[in-house]
């Protein structure tokens, strides 16, 4: 008999997003630091003391790196591709990094940014 799937263990659980362009094969870099990047000087992200060391550090131990916050699904931008920080890209230079560098190579996006907002009367 199969189980009954419970729906709020399924809305904790996050499949791992990909920073994998599948039209280039290579893999999404912002072009350049978004504007609220969590490297830039001042916190500008309102991180508590301690996540920014802890996030890098997690992001070394396995070798890998940071997302971009502003490219998450969750964030303020759903409709950006997840994108590696450009902050910790240049950095840090992980095993990750330095194979798909290697291999396959990188895309450079732009970071997201918002929407002019619309003028009454003025068209595009």
């Amino acid at each position: 008999m199969d189980s009954v799937p419970d729906p709020e263990a399924a809305d904790t659980a996050r499949a791992p997003l990909s920073v994998g362009d599948p039209i280039t094969g290579k893999t999404r870099l912002l072009a350049r630091q978004c504007d609220t990047c969590i490297f830039r000087p001042g916190n500008r992200m309102h991180l508590d003391p301690g996540r920014l060391k802890q996030m890098v550090d997690e992001a070394l131990a396995e070798g890998g790196f940071v997302i971009c916050h502003d490219t998450l699904p969750y964030g303020n931008f759903p409709e950006a591709q997840p994108a590696v920080c450009r902050g910790f890209a240049d950095r840090y230079r992980t095993w990750r990094l330095q194979v798909i560098a290697r291999l396959f190579g990188f895309v450079e996006v732009e970071p997201p940014q918002p929407s002019p907002p619309e003028r009454p009367g003025w068209e595009a």
